[in-house]
């Protein structure tokens, strides 16, 4: 795996991604890694809860935005196809999470912004350090955050995803403590993957097949229209990056400039 690290403490498992220079930006081959990575966990019988880290300042900076300015170089008809391919695999590895039969704890260390924010939040829990910050900014760069919407939704209700994701501002930990999405309240910097692992620990105690239908019971029972919301809400955004306006936002940001809507 190029960009995902596993390193394995008894029964934990931590998937590190390693992409420190690109703040963890979601290229296709990193999706491939994590789903790959979550599938070797999975397969691993000693392995009872899983913690997903980040490598360097950032927890994960969501699309990235490099790859997205690329396929616009396509010829026309062969970009939607590859719109649809690379909000798909965001959506499984969302979806793989949500699925997972083991407990999966977000340490985040920094900031969590898009994509990289519904990561944790298909995650069953979050640790957040004190410069943790989360963000659903799709708007801010003429895209739709379809997945990122769905699952702050699901988590702590429309309100505050509306709020979000139509204003692309972020949150601090402090905040997303308040709103419910932390498991405690934020730790010293540095300290977030330390915490989880005791959550993890703790969250390892009961048995696994009851663990696995709690999750299933959470996940696909209660949250029974997520994974649909999901899957439409990517193909939603694979629609979105073909407009004008995405084409700028994609533009503004790898030239560092305000888009002009």
């Amino acid at each position: 795996m190029q960009h995902l690290e596993i390193k394995t403490s008894g029964p934990i498992a931590t998937l590190w991604i390693d992409r420190p220079e690109k703040h963890g930006a979601l290229n296709p081959r990193l999706l491939a890694d994590l789903c790959e990575g979550l599938d070797e966990v999975h397969q691993d019988h000693r392995i009872r809860a899983v913690i997903l880290a980040s490598r360097g300042d950032s927890f994960c900076s969501g699309v990235d935005m490099a790859v997205l300015r690329e396929i616009r170089k396509l010829p026309e008809q062969e970009q939607f196809a590859q719109w649809f391919e690379y909000w798909r695999r965001l959506a499984d590895v969302c979806e793989t999470l949500l699925r997972f039969p083991k407990p999966i704890i977000a340490a985040v260390d920094g900031p969590a912004i898009g994509a990289g924010f519904a990561l944790s939040l298909a995650s069953d829990m979050i640790v957040a350090s004190q410069r943790a910050s989360f963000s659903a900014v799709a708007v801010r760069k003429g895209l739709v955050g379809g997945v990122t919407a769905a699952l702050l939704s699901f988590r702590v209700g429309t309100a505050l995803a509306a709020r979000m994701s139509l204003t692309g501002l972020p949150i601090s930990a402090a905040h997303a403590d308040r709103a419910g999405l932390l498991c405690q309240a934020p730790v010293e910097t540095g300290a977030a993957e330390e915490t989880a692992l005791y959550w993890a620990i703790e969250s390892s105690m009961g048995s696994p097949q009851s663990i696995q239908a709690t999750k299933r019971l959470i996940n696909e029972s209660i949250g029974e229209a997520l994974l649909t919301q999901i899957a439409a809400a990517a193909a939603d955004s694979a629609t979105a990056c073909t407009t004008e306006s995405a084409g700028e936002g994609i533009e503004s940001f790898i030239q560092k400039k305000q888009p002009e809507w």
